[in-house]
């Protein structure tokens, strides 16, 4: 049987550690994998997930089974987070524990495949490189449409508009609620009611991924967005990770919530999703949930947690400034949010900056901007300016 499998290439990004690990140059720059780095380089473990870890180990006393819905007080302390306190729509929400966001995507997708399997799956790009094959796994049909031009690191939203205008009732529209990976770009609130009103117009369905929630412009405006949109639709998906604002990324946090119509459908909706959870992972893992669901329920530790999160909100953002302050040409990277910027290059062009400056970034020109320290600034514009990327010399 193994005989007839062909070898896939590897993930480009796991090569891109590999290569980094093994320059041996003191000035290299890793802008790769998106993970958050410190002023020291390292992804540090929050000093509020160890305070919750302390408090499991000594009082947590059962690792059994939470079943396919998994911790269901994580999912609850999480929804006044994402949704607000006293949400409109909030009797129409239901949400089942996943691992990570990547799980809830995927989990999402299956439900819509079970609920309307003629469904079209409307994505911008350029987008997450795992978008498109999660939903493809889920035997969705997927429709790309050019969502951001890279050159002028502006918005198509003529082209956005279009694809929604002519999308059939019931299809899927997947949108990033903030911090756009890769990109950074995000739509302007008047881009986002316009957006609003398409869905209404042509009854279409958002699933909003929410991974990287108050590593933008803070907890509260990062979440304006989803809840416009859930204020205006009549159902929705969100996928949701604590893997970046807990620095949870290997514990694998998240967690996927159903808007429904009408409040009396959400049985059906919860029903569903344990099923599919059921047979995909059984039951979810429990550890990092538990942690992010001990923070919530400590006012002292959701304080810590809050503070540590505007922190690296603020690195992340004093990064952007200093780099956008080092060359007029990259001015737009102190617009953009999150942890993303993505520059118009080849894949010959992101090989020669590591190989011969050892700035080390995705062979599609995407930077995460969290893994350099400012006073990298100056080697970063050299480099790009050494190899044409930059306008102005």
């Amino acid at each position: 049987m193994f005989e007839q499998l062909k070898t896939r290439p590897a993930d480009s990004l796991l090569a891109l550690i590999k290569a980094f690990q093994a320059d041996e140059r003191a000035g290299k720059i890793d802008l790769g994998v998106g993970v958050y780095s410190d002023a020291m380089g390292r992804t540090p473990v929050m000093r509020a997930v160890k305070a919750a870890e302390q408090f499991l180990l000594e009082t947590q006393d059962s690792k059994k089974y939470l079943g396919p819905e998994g911790d269901l007080q994580f999912v609850r302390l999480l929804q006044p987070i994402i949704f607000g306190k006293s949400p409109a729509f909030g009797e129409r929400l239901v949400g089942i524990q996943t691992p990570g966001g990547s799980g809830a995507l995927r989990l999402g997708a299956e439900l819509v495949q079970v609920a309307n399997p003629l469904a079209k799956v409307l994505l911008g790009t350029p987008s997450w490189p795992n978008h498109a094959p999660i939903f493809g796994s889920a035997r969705l049909a997927v429709k790309e449409y050019p969502f951001v031009d890279l050159a002028s690191q502006q918005v198509k939203i003529e082209s956005v508009v279009e694809a929604l205008s002519f999308a059939n009732p019931g299809d899927v529209v997947l949108l990033h609620g903030c911090c756009h990976n890769p990109t950074g770009i995000d739509f302007t609130t008047e881009e986002w009611r316009r957006i609003a009103e398409l869905l209404v117009a042509h009854k279409l369905v958002p699933f909003i991924d929410l991974a990287y929630q108050g590593l933008g412009d803070g907890l509260e405006q990062d979440a304006a967005p989803t809840r416009m949109i859930l204020e205006a639709v009549d159902e929705a998906l969100i996928a949701y990770s604590c893997d970046k604002n807990f620095g949870l990324y290997r514990e694998r946090v998240g967690a996927l919530y159903v808007m429904t119509r009408n409040a009396a459908d959400i049985g059906k909706a919860e029903s569903n999703m344990a099923a599919l959870a059921r047979v995909n992972w059984s039951m979810p893992p429990d550890h990092g949930a538990a942690i992010v669901r001990t923070i919530l329920e400590s006012a002292e530790m959701s304080a810590m947690w809050r503070a540590e999160l505007e922190e690296m909100c603020e690195r992340i953002n004093g990064n952007r400034a200093a780099l956008a302050a080092a060359a007029p040409d990259l001015a737009f990277i102190s617009r953009q949010r999150g942890l993303f910027s993505n520059l118009s290059m080849s894949r010959e062009t992101a090989a020669a900056l590591r190989a011969t400056h050892g700035i080390y970034m995705a062979d599609s020109g995407r930077m995460n901007l969290a893994g350099m320290q400012p006073s990298d600034a100056g080697a970063i514009v050299a480099a790009l300016r050494a190899e044409g990327c930059l306008k102005l010399q």
